[in-house]
């Protein structure tokens, strides 16, 4: 039996040790104050095999920071409720997932983390928003829901901006629902 089995299996698992440490330690410190020797301290290995596995924090920063915004199906749905659903699921992921705030709060200093943000709207959010728009106009469309998510967000669970912070669940997505949907379905001319 070759030992490369054996090898792989160990690597695959040392590395995804890494990247579970990384992951709670970016979310718990942010990407400023997380360390590659407290990653390590967190995964019990040595600080060396952090490096040997990713090269810095920005690499690893950019594995940890593989997310899945799990987005709805939203084509099936009434023209009106496209932007509240997707208002509602975009409260969910960010009231669910401290690693997403993670990354938010890092992509606003940092530009590896940005460019993961910029990589995972265009990637997940870009094809949901081509079944519901012309292509022509998708990516505009898909830039300003984002753009909406991630203001949002920023001020939200970030900046704890306090109007925007003290808003209910039923109230945000009563004023930002009409505005995605209206980004989603609509024409410049609405």
């Amino acid at each position: 039996m070759s030992q490369a089995a054996p090898e792989k299996r160990s690597a695959d698992r040392t590395r995804g040790v890494i990247l579970a440490a990384a992951r709670e330690r970016f979310a718990a410190d942010g990407y400023e104050r997380a360390t590659i020797r407290a990653i390590a301290a967190d995964a019990a290995i040595d600080p060396a095999m952090v490096m040997r596995y990713f090269g810095n924090k920005e690499k690893l920063f950019a594995a940890a920071a593989e997310f899945d915004l799990r987005l709805p199906d939203l084509s099936r749905l009434p023209r009106e409720e496209v932007g509240p659903a997707l208002t509602n699921h975009f409260l969910d992921r960010w009231e669910d997932d401290e690693s997403l705030k993670a990354l938010l709060r890092a992509s606003v200093t940092n530009e590896a983390a940005a460019d993961r943000m910029r990589q995972l709207f265009a990637d997940q959010l870009g094809p949901v928003i081509m079944t519901l728009a012309d292509p022509a106009t998708a990516g505009t469309r898909a830039g300003l829901v984002a753009s909406q998510a991630l203001g949002f967000a920023l001020c939200r669970y970030v900046l704890a901006l306090p109007p925007v912070a003290a808003l209910s669940r039923e109230e945000a997505i009563a004023w930002l629902g009409p505005t995605i949907t209206r980004y989603l379905t609509g024409s410049l001319a609405d």
